[in-house]
C-alpha cells in the first residue's frame, strides 16, 4: 500500500474520528498528579484558621504582657500550657475541634511566643505558676468558669503545681501530656546536649518547619506550619531566624520542674487524665496510683512527644471525652456515643 495514501486517509479524518481511534499505550506519558514544591509544602499557615482571636493580657503593677489565643464561646475553659521551646500555637489544630464543645485558651508562657516579660529566662516553677494564676485572674476575675488545665511537658509540670496550690476557683480537671517525673529527671543530664545539637539558624520559616518535621520533633506537617514560626525570631545581626526561647540559659530551673511531680499530681483532688506516648514513662508512684484508680491514663500510639500536635484529632477527642465523663461545666457537654453514668433521683 502506498504510504502517501495512508497519510492522506489519516489527514482526511474528522477530529471526532481521530479521537475515537485506538492510541498506543506508549504514545504518550500518563498524567501525574501535581506535586508541591518544598517551599509550598512547608510554608507557614496563619493561626486564624484555628483560633477565633488573640489577645494580650496585661498584668497589673508589672510590665508583663502575656499573649493568648482564644477559641470557642461556650462551655468550660480548656486552658492550655505548652512545653519548653513551644508556644500556645502548639494547640492550634486541637483547638479548632475542641471549640465546638468548649472554650480554649492557649497561653504563651514567659520567654516564649509573643509574650513580653521583665525577665524572659526566669522559668522557675514558682514564677510560671504565678504567671498562669495572674493571667486567669486578669481574664476572669475572682469567679472564673469551670476550668480544665492542660499542660504539655514543662507546661504539664506548671499545670500540676498550679492545681496543687488550690488557689484557682472552679478548677474542674487536670490533663498532663507526656511528662512523668522519673523519665524527666533521668533525661536532664542530656538536655544541654540535646539543645546544642539542634539546628540553630534557619534562613526561612520554611526551612525551620521542614527541619522540625524531617527531624521528627514534630510528625504532623500541618501543625508544624502553624506552630513553628511562633517559636522563632529574626536575628538582624546574623540575618537568619533563631529560637525565641533561650532554654539553654534556664538550666538552674530544670530540676525544680520535675522533682516530686508525681506526688503533686496524685495529691490534686480534681479529676485527672495522663496522656502518654509510651507505657515505659510510668514511674513507681504513678503506677501505684493508676492501679488504685486515682487518675485516668491513656497511651496514645503512633505519636511523638508532642501528642497534641502529632495527632490533634485524637487528642481533641480525649479532652472532650474527659470533660463529658466528668460532667465538667454547668451541665457538662454531650459527646455522641459516650454514655454518662446514670444519676439517682432525689
Amino acid at each position: 500500500m502506498d504510504s502517501s495514501n495512508l497519510t492522506t486517509l489519516l489527514e482526511d479524518e474528522t477530529p471526532e474520528q481521530q479521537t475515537q481511534r485506538p492510541v498506543s499505550a506508549f504514545a504518550s506519558k500518563p498524567d501525574r498528579p501535581p506535586t508541591q514544591s518544598s517551599s509550598q509544602k512547608y510554608s507557614p499557615v496563619d493561626w486564624s484558621g484555628y483560633f477565633d482571636r488573640e489577645d494580650d493580657i496585661n498584668i497589673p503593677e508589672t510590665d508583663n504582657v502575656f499573649h493568648v489565643y482564644i477559641a470557642g464561646t461556650e462551655g468550660p475553659v480548656v486552658f492550655c500550657l505548652h512545653g519548653g521551646g513551644f508556644s500556645g500555637l502548639s494547640f492550634a489544630l486541637a483547638a479548632s475541634k475542641i471549640k465546638e464543645k468548649a472554650r480554649v485558651v492557649a497561653m504563651d508562657l514567659r520567654g516564649h511566643g509573643k509574650s513580653v516579660t521583665e525577665n524572659g529566662v526566669d522559668l522557675s516553677l514558682e514564677t510560671m505558676c504565678n504567671d498562669v494564676l495572674a493571667v486567669l485572674k486578669a481574664m476572669y476575675g475572682d469567679s472564673p468558669p469551670a476550668t480544665v488545665l492542660v499542660g504539655h511537658s514543662m507546661g504539664g509540670s506548671v499545670a500540676v503545681h498550679v492545681a496543687a496550690k488550690r488557689l484557682l476557683p472552679n478548677l474542674a480537671g487536670l490533663v498532663v501530656v507526656d511528662v512523668v517525673e522519673g523519665t524527666a529527671m533521668a533525661s536532664l543530664i542530656h538536655m544541654q546536649k540535646i539543645l546544642s545539637s539542634r539546628m540553630q539558624h534557619f534562613s526561612s520559616f520554611e526551612k525551620a518547619i521542614e527541619w522540625s518535621v524531617k527531624g521528627s520533633s514534630l510528625r504532623n506537617v500541618d501543625s508544624a506550619r502553624v506552630s513553628i514560626p511562633s517559636t522563632l525570631k529574626y536575628d538582624d545581626a546574623k540575618k537568619c531566624y533563631t529560637y525565641r526561647a533561650r532554654l539553654e540559659e534556664t538550666e538552674q530551673y530544670w530540676r525544680g520542674w520535675y522533682e516530686r511531680l508525681s506526688d503533686k499530681y496524685l495529691s490534686c483532688s480534681v479529676p485527672k487524665l495522663l496522656l502518654l506516648a509510651g507505657t515505659d514513662r510510668l514511674d513507681r508512684a504513678l503506677t501505684i496510683g493508676q492501679m488504685q484508680g486515682k487518675f485516668q491514663m491513656v497511651v496514645v500510639r503512633h505519636t511523638g512527644h508532642a501528642i497534641q500536635e502529632d495527632v490533634p484529632e485524637e487528642f481533641s477527642n480525649l479532652i472532650l471525652n474527659f470533660i463529658s465523663r466528668n460532667r465538667i461545666g454547668p451541665h457538662g457537654i454531650e459527646i455522641p456515643g459516650l454514655r454518662r453514668p446514670s444519676q439517682s433521683q432525689p
